[in-house]
């Protein structure tokens, strides 16, 4: 397998969803030109108009889905700044880390109501494990908890609108007829939202889990949606999306950052709540060839602050890395939540590497370097 890579930032033709234009340009650059065509002042104005129609009688006028981390950070600042009163909502993440943990106070800082959900641990543990196995992915629980128990929260608490940070579509490059998306729903979710074909039924009968043991991992029922007139929107869709820029507003709203670049990144102020998120990403690499260096990249591209040749050199440098640690903690310890050997993971990492993107010998078996890394057939240049 060839891979082609966009002629104006380096995301690879490996990436799901990904489209290229005539002139080898991506869909994810495409998507970041068209929102100079956009008049956002108009869009500003359709957001504070939702905000007015979805004001109730409730004691709460929005609910907005928190992690802690810096874009929901800038949600709730941003809502905040409209005269919103939000119910913040945490889907709590597997491996909480103690920066995380700040990051999730100073939110309820900013002046806001908080409910942080926890799902069973022995068995959220039991599902990560098997999830990636089975589909590569240790987080594929946390991927649909974050979607389904916000609007659990809002559908018990008769708030109809949820909002949502950035379309991922639009910033990562997915089909073009899905950029301009204004509305996260169930569709939007088991299309877009990264389960990997895995559903909720499937744990049910596979793992034998009883049902009433499902509940938060389960979107609510079309009927719930209808009776409380859900509605969940983007905010990126009114506001240009900037994970930098949010950033910084963030850190001066008292976001924490870490003390260094993230492993497996080249910032220091995303993904800081979870430590299995290393794991993930190095999965996205093992599969599709490129992680999150290659993301934060081609978004420093498409917004001057890097050239694709500084990029280039940049990502060979550091993307691809084996998750020996995440944010300092030991990848033996991550492990040792979902009962995994180092011996069992690197088996599976082998499981679910796609050959025809990674060097291997005449045997077939795959080229690692001294830390495990794994060496591209084709490399950016």
């Amino acid at each position: 397998m060839s891979i082609k890579y966009c002629k104006k930032c380096i995301l690879p033709s490996t990436k799901p969803d990904l489209e290229f234009d005539k002139n080898g340009i991506c869909q994810g650059c495409n998507a970041f030109l068209n929102r100079k065509k956009i008049d956002w002042s108009e869009r500003k104005k359709e957001f504070i108009k939702i905000l007015t129609n979805y004001k109730t009688n409730n004691t709460y006028d929005c609910v907005v889905p928190v992690s802690g981390g810096k874009d929901s950070t800038y949600q709730v600042i941003k809502l905040l700044e409209h005269n919103c009163n939000p119910l913040c909502v945490t889907a709590k993440t597997d491996f909480l880390t103690d920066i995380g943990r700040k990051n999730i106070e100073n939110i309820k800082k900013l002046g806001v109501d908080h409910i942080e959900v926890s799902t069973d641990p022995i068995l959220r543990n039991k599902i990560n494990k098997f999830s990636l196995k089975t589909v590569g992915d240790i987080s594929w629980a946390e991927h649909i908890t974050i979607f389904t128990i916000p609007v659990r929260i809002a559908c018990k608490f008769n708030i109809p609108l949820i909002v949502w940070g950035e379309n991922s579509q639009n910033e990562n490059g997915g089909p073009k007829e899905n950029e301009n998306m204004v509305d996260l729903d169930r569709k939007w979710l088991e299309e877009f939202g990264g389960l990997l074909g895995l559903r909720t039924s499937d744990l049910k009968d596979i793992l034998n889990i009883p049902e009433k043991k499902l509940y938060q991992y389960t979107y609510p029922a079309e009927s719930e949606l209808k009776k409380n007139k859900i509605k969940g929107i983007f905010l990126g869709y009114f506001f240009e999306w900037d994970g930098h820029k949010n950033a910084e507003i963030a850190i001066k709203n008292g976001f924490e950052c870490y003390e260094r670049e993230v492993e497996g990144s080249i910032v220091n102020y995303e993904n800081l709540d979870n430590a299995q998120m290393r794991i993930h990403d190095y999965f996205k690499f093992l599969k599709y060839g490129y992680d999150r260096v290659t993301d934060w990249c081609c978004w420093h591209i498409r917004r001057d602050r890097l050239s694709r040749k500084e990029a280039i050199k940049i990502n060979n440098d550091k993307s691809g890395k084996f998750p020996l640690s995440y944010l300092g903690i030991p990848l033996e310890e991550i492990l040792s939540n979902i009962d995994c050997s180092m011996s069992e993971f690197k088996e599976i990492c082998d499981n679910f590497t796609n050959k025809e993107l990674f060097k291997c010998d005449n045997r077939g078996k795959l080229i690692k370097k001294d830390d495990g890394s794994l060496i591209l057939k084709d490399p950016l240049s």
